[in-house]
């Protein structure tokens, strides 16, 4: 039985995922105490929530 705290945690990269990913191809912009952050920053952070997200549910299938 998988804990409710991992399904929590693969939900939750998931939708970081997600929202990283659109905001890389939809180019919306953010901006943090008045710096703009480049659209490049999203996709790098698609990367590594996706396999963070793919990491642990990977683990909880062993």
């Amino acid at each position: 039985m998988k804990k409710p705290f991992t399904i929590i945690a693969i939900i939750l990269l998931s939708m970081i995922a997600v929202l990283q990913l659109l905001r890389f191809i939809l180019g919306w912009e953010v901006t943090v105490n008045g710096v703009s952050v480049p659209v490049w920053v999203s996709g790098t952070a698609f990367v590594i929530a996706t396999g963070l997200a793919v990491m642990v549910w990977r683990e909880t299938r062993t």
